[in-house]
């Protein structure tokens, strides 16, 4: 699905919104080999990042407000991201998706062979 083109004054107020959000995630994705951007109170988020310890792999977490508060700064993240939905895994700056396709990477060797450089995210 292609996006439609926006005119000059959206695409600067898109580039601003909740620029230090995004900025903070970007740099937590550039510097630990796998992050979790969730939120409180979502189960899919306590669930990978259980998967991932019980794995062994240790992440980072960012997480931004909870059902209730925070919905802007977690937008801002899902536009900059262009995933949908929380928790966001990344494995050395690539987006691996959420709770369920982490869990599969992590079964089927995937998650492993990104954390070794040696494979995409499929």
């Amino acid at each position: 699905m292609s996006r439609p083109a926006h005119s000059p004054s959206v695409t600067r107020y898109l580039s601003r919104f909740h620029e230090d959000t995004v900025a903070e995630v970007r740099q937590a994705v550039a510097s630990h080999p796998v992050v979790v951007v969730g939120m409180g109170w979502n189960p899919h988020v306590g669930a990978v990042r259980k998967a991932l310890s019980e794995a062994g792999i240790e992440h980072h977490y960012l997480g931004y407000g909870n059902y209730l508060s925070g919905w802007r700064p977690r937008l801002a993240i899902k536009m900059w991201s262009g995933w949908p939905t929380f928790p966001q895994v990344y494995v050395n700056g690539t987006l691996v998706g959420g709770n369920a396709r982490t869990r599969k990477a992590i079964e089927d060797g995937t998650l492993h062979q990104l954390l070794r450089g040696e494979a995409d995210a499929g």
